[in-house]
């Protein structure tokens, strides 16, 4: 028998510190889905008279503030206050503002975009984001993807169209109801809007991902100048908004607290991932939080689960085996 040292299974150790990073990694994508998944069915438990109750853009406003609290927090708990000493150049921090402009211009973009679509059709076509994400990430940062990953991308944008589309109310409505009833439509316009969305977006992921990996910077450090000028932006906008005529916090009950918690803990961890994984996996996140939204809505909500809802979840498997295999 030939006996060769150093040859075979990895030592113990290092299984074992793979095995922990799996665990952590598991755990992290676990719980954004579980937090993407929640939101909707959230903001549908705040509703009274079948209308949300506070401020949409404060609550977002409030999210930035939560996320740039805790970023700084956390850069005083692990001791990385001495990069706040000498005050950063602006050409250094500058980048920073692009997210939350593009951003910014997102929220108002689907504000815009009702006037020209109905939600449900806004729903179905905003899945065109993973393509424009997968094609912006190639083209800005150099990723190459095989064809087994570009088609696991593919089916992963169809698997979020299918599911939204099996869950849209087709039937035609009865003659008293068909005046209330807002019929599927979209324009030639809203449909270019709907396509500068999906690039804003997939701008915004991709920007960002590319300057939280080029910047050796302690993350909670560039999450604070992130958030900085989210709060601001965001502030602006919302201040500077005369559609709303209910106060900054009026209409908070606790769920609103819990969206809110649960928001800025999902920003933090998307930061994570783009900081040490890859804007890809961001997709993955949010296309299967798509499902367990619709399991907490039949859930605590009691919509019905269409008989079609076990296809979107087989897509997603194997757009998943497709992509990481």
């Amino acid at each position: 028998m030939i006996v060769i040292d150093n040859v075979g299974p990895s030592p113990p150790a290092r299984i074992k510190r793979q095995l922990v990073k799996r665990i952590r990694w598991g755990f992290l994508l676990g719980l954004m889905v579980l937090i993407y998944g929640s939101h909707a069915p959230l903001i549908t438990l705040t509703k009274v008279d079948g209308k949300v109750p506070f401020n949409p853009s404060s609550c977002v406003v409030m999210i930035e503030l939560a996320k740039l609290l805790i970023s700084l927090m956390t850069l005083v708990l692990t001791g990385g206050t001495s990069n706040l000493c000498a005050f950063p150049r602006l050409a250094f921090v500058a980048p920073y503002a692009v997210p939350a402009i593009l951003y910014a211009l997102n929220n108002n973009l689907v504000v815009l975009m009702q006037a020209y679509m109905d939600p449900s059709s806004f729903q179905v076509l905003s899945n065109l984001k993973i393509a424009s994400t997968a094609l912006l990430y190639s083209l800005c940062l150099g990723k190459s993807f095989r064809p087994a990953q570009w088609l696991g991308l593919g089916l992963l944008m169809f698997a979020g169209v299918f599911h939204s589309y099996s869950n849209l109310d087709l039937e035609e409505p009865e003659k008293g109801e068909a005046e209330e009833v807002e019929r599927l439509h979209i324009t030639a316009w809203g449909l270019f809007l709907v396509l500068v969305y999906c690039c804003v977006s997939g701008l915004a992921a991709v920007y960002t991902e590319g300057i939280l990996k080029s910047q050796q910077l302690p993350l909670s450090l560039q999450n604070l100048y992130l958030y900085i000028f989210g709060v601001v932006i965001n502030g602006l906008s919302s201040f500077s908004s005369a559609a709303s005529d209910k106060g900054f916090l009026e209409g908070y009950s606790w769920v609103v607290w819990v969206i809110i918690a649960g928001q800025a803990a999902n920003g933090l961890l998307m930061s994570v991932v783009l900081k040490h994984g890859s804007g890809i996996t961001r997709l993955f996140v949010i296309s299967c939080s798509m499902l367990v939204n619709a399991l907490l809505s039949w859930s605590t909500l009691g919509l019905q689960l269409t008989a079609l809802f076990p296809v979107p979840v087989a897509m997603i498997g194997l757009a998943a085996y497709l992509y990481y295999r």
